[in-house]
């Protein structure tokens, strides 16, 4: 697979010692760079994948809610905020911020740390790396990491568009995993951490950050929740370095006020303005999220929650009886 780095077509934007890596998301078979495509190339599949201004399109519409056309049709303007009513953009920059993440620039340092301890360029591949997560400038930046950023729709920084169901790359492909505010939007989390578990070098990385008490806020595409012991068990197969709080309970109390308001609204008209009132008069719960994280009260209330852990060996997993050992929380 050659190719201009930037050009349009098959020259992809991915590294050629990535693209190396590259296989098909419904047999794991190599692939073969067509005109602006990537063709199967085990007998008896042959699946034909789009490249689209350089970005591979690896969806197995076998196994995926995804559609490669609907993916297609909404294009890279889905994340243009130039597109968005001015109105839109002048309450989004007016309002003050609900965000309030704890841990992800501490934790993303740690994990970038911990994967240049050892001499070499170590590859890391970004689930739902369409736009820059919270604290992920110590891994952009440093030059010895290589990022790989996936997303499932076109984004400012999407090399790859793939469902996290097939991760479409060979077996120990690389060396960590970032997966932020993913895991909660795929129907079955077990089987994409299983593939996380897969795509990972012996000893690999992985970071995850999932929401616990927050309402949904990706339509259709939003499914499901993890406590504390639900995610460490998500992570089973995998050895804990860290894990905690990433949003606390008082984030969870905001973000539950503006949905209470919205709630109100019979049609989808007045929503905004609900979610523009309820922002503006209880964003100031976020200010207690640093107090109360040290908190174990706040370990079953918290908005989110991250697992940093390091791949186990095959066939090894936590067992659940030291998983509830693990409880942290205050409702024994």
């Amino acid at each position: 697979m050659t190719g201009d780095k930037h050009s349009k077509g098959s020259g992809m934007k991915l590294q050629p010692e990535i693209r190396d890596r590259l296989r098909c998301p419904a047999c794991k078979g190599p692939l073969e760079a067509g005109s602006n495509t990537l063709q199967c190339q085990t007998p008896g599949c042959g699946a034909v994948y789009p490249v689209v201004d350089g970005v591979p399109v690896l969806i197995d519409e076998g196994s995926s809610v995804f559609r490669v056309d609907d993916i297609l049709a909404h294009g890279p303007a889905a994340f243009d905020e130039s597109t968005q009513s001015r109105w839109k953009r002048a309450v989004r920059r007016t309002l003050p911020s609900m965000d309030c993440n704890l841990s992800s620039s501490e934790n993303l340092r740690d994990l970038t740390r911990r994967l240049t301890e050892a001499p070499g360029e170590p590859v890391v591949l970004v689930l739902g790396g369409g736009i820059l997560g919270e604290g992920m400038e110590a891994l952009v930046s440093h030059p010895r990491i290589d990022l790989v950023e996936s997303d499932i729709f076109f984004g400012p920084r999407s090399a790859l568009l793939a469902d996290a169901h097939d991760i479409p790359f060979a077996d120990e492909s690389f060396d960590g995993v970032v997966a932020q505010a993913v895991l909660e939007h795929v129907v079955d989390p077990f089987r994409c951490v299983a593939e996380i578990w897969r795509v990972l070098k012996p000893g690999g990385l992985v970071y995850a950050e999932t929401p616990f008490m927050q309402q949904v806020h990706g339509g259709r595409h939003d499914f499901i929740r993890f406590s504390l012991l639900g995610h460490r068990r998500l992570f089973r197969a995998f050895e804990e370095l860290r894990s905690g709080i990433a949003v606390g309970p008082g984030t969870a109390l905001a973000w539950s006020w503006t949905y209470f308001l919205a709630s109100f609204c019979r049609t989808r008209r007045f929503r905004p303005l609900a979610h523009a009132v309820g922002r503006a008069t209880g964003f100031f719960w976020k200010r207690f999220d640093r107090r109360l994280a040290t908190r174990p009260g706040a370990f079953d209330a918290a908005s989110g929650l991250y697992f940093l852990g390091r791949k186990g060996p095959p066939g090894w997993a936590l067992s659940d009886r030291d998983l509830v050992a693990g409880y942290r929380g205050v409702h024994d």
